[in-house]
């Protein structure tokens, strides 16, 4: 009876199109249906999208290749320069030659750093560290582009900084570290990818930027559909739904329900992450244990001694400037911030008193609404019956006039489900504020963009930087931070879709895009590179405690005591 079957499924699917149709002719009566009407019409819809999903009617969707880079606003011509600059700031170097095999390929078990000139080290100086990259064979690198991360670091203190790392771009590093407090500093050196790795990764950032697939659920009366959706789609053989935002031009689209309008989209949700990216010679650069985030050990001595400041060092050059440092566990900034202690809820409070902060972005920048929310019990939630992790969130403490907001940022955006109507653009939120003294705006926009080219990202700051200037021109009083990236844990499988590499990029694009604006970054590359905790998408509370002190110690800084004359 069985291998009959399949001559029958046309018949079937005929039968159920037709009686679709005619339930749909009857649509005036719904209402007057009784609950086991209804219930039949679930069960045919159900057996329709069955028939349809198993067979071979609907061809599978293709595969897009492209971010549709004529999307979006045209910039002007400053801006295409710009971003024409900004893309050969971040270009990494290449191999010399491609397709080598894995034997040859950056082994950080086999390489090795020596520091330089190690004794006579003192405050205020700066501390060398070279850098030579073998292979699987023990033989020396001939090329660069490794991605390679430094810190110094003293534990018995909580002491630690970050390195700047130089390629030769001839298998060989330079790592400068400043040299910030006395005592015994220990060198620690991590390859992150090997730049065989890197190449893997720029072609799926280029060529596979859907590899993170996104849907919306469309509902009206009885019906409901879920189709795909993503910034850029195919659309020869399905039309489209166009979701651009009418303000920024920012691009949006999903695939047209069969049975239902665009205008009866309900949410926004994660589809899922794309399997079989790699070939099978690219995913041996991808092993954990062999060559992602494995240390690199020193050929000698893994430590310093650096003595206090003897001579004075204020006209020593340093290769390397960081934003900060880590010393008995407190981030001490190098701005010229002078960093407070805000442990007290009742300090904390103090400051934000009379103050509206709104916090806008992704989860990492929603991990301080949260932190001030179980550190200040005086807060008081408004329930938006909101999906949980997503928001919007909002807080009061009437007492002392304080208010709290945390919105997401519009898509791309991989959280669970978010109601459409919910998805606002950072750009837009900000033009709707009035600013001034009481009014603290935090940013954080970074760890969605990482499997879409550059271009995709420089295209979203560009709108918020414009409503940046925008709102500082209307009240110049408002203070405005950027939470910037951070690093994560890595296996094969995250390294494709969520890298420190594209982190790294996003970060550099992200600084030099607001470097010359009154805007203050909370370095939380730095903050979580130089710290001793393992690298995590959302740093543990110490970090956060750290940020928020930061934070805090911008809204409320220290007066200084004017001199008497």
């Amino acid at each position: 009876m069985e291998k009959y079957l399949p001559k029958y499924v046309p018949f079937f699917t005929l039968l159920a199109l037709s009686g679709l149709l005619f339930l749909l002719w009857n649509i005036t009566s719904l209402e007057s249906w009784n609950c086991q009407t209804v219930s039949t019409f679930y069960q045919l819809q159900n057996s329709i999208q069955s028939v349809l999903k198993n067979s071979d009617f609907f061809p599978p969707v293709e595969l897009n290749y492209s971010f549709c880079a004529h999307l979006g606003q045209e910039p002007t011509a400053d801006e295409a320069r710009e971003e024409s600059f900004l893309l050969k700031s971040i270009a990494w170097p290449e191999p010399s030659v491609l397709g080598l095999p894995l034997r040859q390929s950056s082994d950080p078990a086999q390489s090795y750093y020596t520091i330089q000139d190690p004794g006579d080290l003192q405050v205020g100086g700066q501390l060398v560290v070279k850098v030579q990259m073998h292979n699987f064979l023990d033989q020396p690198k001939k090329y660069g582009g490794d991605f390679l991360v430094a810190r110094l670091h003293t534990p018995e203190l909580a002491a630690g900084v970050v390195g700047q790392v130089h390629d030769h771009n001839k298998g060989n590093y330079t790592v400068f570290f400043p040299l910030l407090w006395a005592g015994v500093a220990q060198v620690e050196l991590t390859m992150i990818h090997s730049s065989e790795a890197v190449m893997v990764l720029r072609r799926l950032r280029e060529e596979q930027s859907d590899r993170v697939f996104f849907k919306s659920l469309f509902r009206s009366g009885y019906l409901s559909e879920t189709t795909l959706c993503n910034m850029c789609l195919p659309h020869k053989k399905q039309p489209l739904c166009n979701y651009t935002d009418p303000q920024t031009g920012e691009p949006w689209f999903c695939y047209k329900p069969k049975m239902l309008d665009c205008d009866t989209r309900i949410n926004h949700s994660k589809g899922g992450y794309k399997k079989n990216l790699l070939t099978v010679y690219e995913s041996q650069f991808f092993q954990s244990g062999v060559n992602i985030k494995i240390p690199i050990n020193s050929a000698g001595v893994d430590n310093v001694t650096v003595q206090p400041a003897k001579v004075r060092t204020k006209g020593m050059h340093l290769e390397f400037t960081p934003s900060g440092y880590y010393y008995q566990g407190s981030w001490r900034p190098l701005s010229g911030v002078v960093m407070r202690q805000f442990s007290a809820s009742s300090v904390i409070t103090q400051c934000l008193q009379g103050k509206m902060v709104y916090m806008y972005g992704d989860s990492t920048v929603r991990q301080l609404y949260e932190y001030l929310i179980a550190h200040v019990p005086e807060f008081k939630e408004f329930n938006f019956h909101s999906p949980k992790n997503v928001g919007p969130y909002m807080a009061v403490d009437s007492k002392h006039n304080i208010l709290l907001r945390y919105r997401c940022h519009g898509p791309p955006i991989r959280f669970t489900s978010v109601f459409s109507a919910e998805m606002h653009y950072i750009s837009n939120e900000l033009d709707g504020l009035r600013g001034g003294s009481d009014t603290v705006v935090v940013i954080s926009i970074w760890a969605h963009f990482s499997t879409f080219p550059v271009q995709v990202y420089i295209r979203r700051l560009r709108h918020i930087r414009r409503a940046v200037i925008r709102l500082l021109n209307r009240e110049p009083a408002t203070l405005v931070l950027i939470r910037t990236a951070n690093l994560q844990k890595l296996d094969p499988e995250s390294s494709l879709f969520n890298s420190d590499w594209f982190s790294q990029q996003l970060d550099a694009v992200l600084r030099a895009m607001f470097k010359h604006l009154n805007v203050h970054l909370v370095d939380a590359w730095e903050m979580t590179l130089a710290h001793h905790h393992p690298h995590q998408l959302h740093p543990p509370p110490d970090i956060i405690s750290n940020m928020v002190n930061f934070i805090l110690s911008l809204i409320c800084p220290v007066r200084r005591k004017k001199r008497q004359g």
